[in-house]
């Protein structure tokens, strides 16, 4: 259909009762493609160009797939992400002083780690509503100065508000604590001259939006490019979303999913039979706020099923 850009989406949206799960529209000129399964899917539409349909025809097969829950080609996104730090890592390795030694491997694999996080962060607007933060700390350096500016970054990430030196330089003091351990532990960083942080700065943070990559894909990312003989070393390990689902999905989310959708079919209609329904949806939902998951060495193993049970406590009904 020929439609305006900005169509009433949200209002679209409300209609929950609606039994769809995309919009799309279309000038004559490019696609746009609504998710109405997201929270606010006017905000992350993906615009397919008509020039590029016979490249990107995979981002519409959902049209003759309704199974399918994401319009992204996360496939697509990864290997290109891959070939990104697969290039980030074959042009660091060389300068190391030892870039065979097991203690190098696993500094190039986690330097490498902590400068898509940064990337991703930044893409993400977590540093701040420009989405540049890092690239313009790191670009109002000179070249022969950014290995220490990097040095000096991964510091302040790990060190709380409270606990930061106040007269530190304000480039610094923008950015916000990060915790987990990432940036925690001192590794070796060698030097990265005007080459390398131009793969940095053009290549990764210029030319591609990490933002786009859901963070279960990250370890397929790494695990595609990184140095297979040190990851393990490293305490890097990655579990492919297929394999998380043999796991969760026997195990609980099979039958979450199955006791949702009989909640769902309900449709009461004199007051005492809704009482009813809306206790036990109560029940459901508290069954859900119940559920607690230990962090293994996979964070997937939490991430995938937080992502697949919040929109069950979102839904409106």
């Amino acid at each position: 259909k020929n439609s305006s850009q900005n169509g009433n989406v949200k209002a679209a949206k409300n209609r929950i009762h609606r039994p769809f799960k995309w919009i799309v529209t279309s000038n004559f000129k490019k696609f746009v493609v609504y998710n109405m399964n997201e929270m606010y899917p006017e905000k992350n539409p993906v615009e397919i160009l008509l020039e590029d349909l016979p490249e990107k025809y995979q981002l519409l097969s959902f049209l003759i797939n309704p199974d399918m829950n994401k319009v992204i080609a996360e496939e697509e996104i990864s290997v290109q992400a891959g070939e990104k730090v697969k290039a980030l890592y074959e042009a660091l390795r060389p300068m190391y002083l030892s870039p065979d030694s097991a203690s190098s491997m696993i500094s190039l694999n986690k330097l490498c780690v902590r400068i898509v996080f940064l990337l991703y962060a930044e893409d993400a607007l977590l540093f701040g509503d420009k989405g540049t933060e890092f690239h313009d700390y790191l670009s109002s350096f000179l070249p022969e100065n950014r290995r220490g500016a990097l040095i000096s970054l991964f510091r302040i990430l790990d060190t709380p508000e409270d606990k930061r030196d106040p007269y530190e330089d304000e480039k610094l003091l923008k950015f916000q604590y990060v915790n987990g351990g990432l940036f925690s532990e001192d590794i070796e960083i060698p030097r990265l001259p005007e080459n390398i942080t131009q793969i940095i700065l053009e290549d990764m943070s210029e030319k591609f939006d990490w933002s786009k990559i859901s963070p279960t894909i990250f370890g397929a990312v790494f695990e595609s490019t990184l140095n297979p003989d040190n990851r393990r070393e490293g305490g890097m390990h990655y579990t492919s979303v297929e394999n998380i689902h043999k796991v969760i999905d026997p195990l609980f989310l099979d039958d979450l999913k199955r006791e949702f959708k009989e909640l769902l079919k309900v449709k009461p209609k004199t007051d005492p039979a809704i009482n009813k329904w809306r206790k036990k949806l109560q029940s459901f939902q508290d069954k859900l706020a119940s559920l607690t998951f230990t962090l293994a060495k996979s964070s997937a193993f939490i991430i995938v099923p937080l992502m697949l049970i919040s929109p069950m406590t979102t839904k409106e009904l």
